[in-house]
């Protein structure tokens, strides 16, 4: 295993880290008795696994279920003082409310202290408010720090780049959880302002929401040979030395197996990737040209467009379906808007006017283009609503 210094926590941190969030038996709490003799059995297996390989970030959240009981009951047998535990505890309006979750956690944990503590899902302006304003779930994480429940602060986030920016401007978290690989650049920017204030940069969910590569499509397995998709997506992210962990999220122990092994090009990671991606990149500019992917970073926010319809993100979907043949993976996650809360903000294509799209992208050189791409992206995309893996049980 390779590690990195995980910014100003000074943690030597594992390049991938072992997420919690697909071994647990529920994504509600549920009565210990309910959980099977053999789930618990794959996810002690699992945290085994990860730790023979030097996986030794353990991450999970209150969010995640049945996760924390589970881990609980293995962590205490397990040497703690080798193992770098995190959690994340949702912002509330009430810190008080924060507070206590975090106390559930630590009871199901069975710890007395986390290694990293994060505010999970600081996803709008709101979340953010009640996180940084006096008295709120930023000043009570300060107090458990004091308090040696927590060494290290950080936040986890799918908001747009705008509020993740003014998350890390406030300087007030040691580390970042977001989104960013090679079919989402968007947030490039907030991993360079993390890396300038020596925070710890851990990207969330890089296979599975970089393009369902643990089942990639035959176009991505001819594009990125000699390496698997998902080894090139992993390759890619390493290259960039701002970025320290990407987390796999496991549900068995053989799900580690095709990252390590990406690992015998860590120390040439820039070299090996560099044909795949511009081959990648020729076939995205066959597609559309290559102002058009330039021209995606400049769409605006989804609340600054009438009706709030998430352009920028409707737009990189059907991009990608389009130029890749990503088109499961992009049903998937343009399903989600509408049904995922502030996790998946903003909406679809299926409504939407027109005119007011085109006055709100005035001087795009797309503007004229794009009510059109909506409508096909609509009809190419659309299809059963989704939920968020932590609502669909």
């Amino acid at each position: 295993m390779h590690y990195r210094r995980f910014g100003r926590t000074g943690l030597q941190m594992p390049v991938f880290s072992c997420g919690g969030m697909r071994f647990q038996h529920k994504w509600d709490d549920v009565p210990p008795k309910e959980v099977p003799e053999d789930g618990q059995r794959n996810l002690e297996a699992t945290i085994l696994r990860a730790l023979e390989l030097g996986i030794n970030h353990l991450e999970t959240a209150r969010g995640y279920g049945s996760s924390e009981m589970q881990l609980g009951w293995i962590l205490p047998k397990l040497p703690r003082e080798k193992m770098i535990v995190q959690t994340k505890v949702a912002p509330t309006a009430k810190a008080r409310e924060f507070l206590e979750t975090f106390e559930t956690s630590m009871r199901y944990l069975k710890l007395d202290h986390v290694d990293l503590l994060s505010i999970h899902g600081i996803n709008n302006a709101e979340l953010l408010d009640w996180t940084l304003r006096p008295g709120g779930c930023l000043d009570a994480a300060r107090q458990l720090q004091r308090e040696g429940r927590c060494r290290h602060l950080g936040f986890s986030t799918h908001a747009t780049t705008d509020v993740i920016l003014e998350t890390i401007a406030s300087d007030a978290f040691d580390y970042v959880n977001l989104h960013w690989y090679f079919v989402n650049d968007f947030n490039w920017p907030a991993v360079e302002a993390a890396a300038a204030r020596d925070m710890g940069v851990f990207i969330i969910s890089p296979t599975d929401k970089g393009g369902m590569l643990q089942q990639p499509v035959e176009k991505m397995r001819g594009l990125c040979a000699p390496l698997s998709p998902m080894q090139f997506n992993d390759l890619y992210c390493l290259a960039r030395p701002q970025v320290h962990t990407l987390s796999v999220g496991a549900a068995r122990p053989s799900d580690f197996d095709e990252h390590v092994a990406a690992l015998a090009d860590f120390d040439r990671a820039g070299e090996v990737v560099a044909p795949i991606e511009a081959r990648l990149r020729a076939e995205m500019d066959a597609a559309f040209g290559g102002d058009w992917w330039a021209g995606l970073g400049r769409l605006p926010n989804y609340v600054d467009v009438p009706g709030e319809v998430n352009l920028q993100e409707i737009l990189r979907l059907w991009s990608f379906a389009k130029a890749l043949d990503l088109t499961d993976w992009a049903k998937m996650r343009y399903n989600l808007m509408g049904n995922a809360g502030h996790w998946f903000p903003g909406g679809n294509a299926a409504q939407f006017d027109a005119e007011k799209i085109r006055a709100a992208l005035a001087g795009n050189p797309f503007a004229e283009r794009i009510p059109g791409i909506l409508a096909e992206a609509h009809a190419m995309l659309h299809g059963a609503e989704q939920k968020r893996l932590s609502e669909s049980e």
